[in-house]
């Protein structure tokens, strides 16, 4: 199994900066896609940024330009750098990890975090 951890969320004033970190465990053989999904009250969870393992991003229009993605392979972690952060950010984040256990088990399965409060307030 893999376990992801995520830390960092919190509450913090519109315009303010948070950074979310999530480390991946357990039986892992790579990691392919890593990043972030985050769910606000009443609405489906939606796409936030997720990182390949190299340098490939794919990452919501509404958050380009104020948050960042990043990965450190070796450590098997991913962190979200937030910036200027509004109230419409505000919601559950959770971190989502595409893996592979073992070298002799091709299976890629979904993971995902606990999820980490984020709370923006204007």
């Amino acid at each position: 199994q893999v376990q992801l951890v995520e830390s960092g969320g919190g509450l913090v004033q519109a315009g303010g900066s948070l950074r979310l970190s999530c480390a991946a465990s357990g039986s892992i053989f790579s990691i392919s896609n890593m990043g972030w999904y985050r769910q606000a009250p009443g609405k489906q969870r939606e796409l936030v940024a997720v990182k390949g393992s190299g340098v490939n991003i794919n990452m919501s229009d509404s958050v380009k330009g104020r948050f960042t993605i990043s990965r450190d392979n070796a450590k098997n972690t991913v962190y979200l750098q937030m910036n200027s952060l509004k109230p419409e950010d505000t919601g559950v984040y959770y971190c989502n990890a595409l893996a592979r256990q073992s070298y002799s088990d091709y299976a890629v399965r979904n993971y995902w975090g606990q999820g980490t409060q984020v709370t923006v307030s204007s």
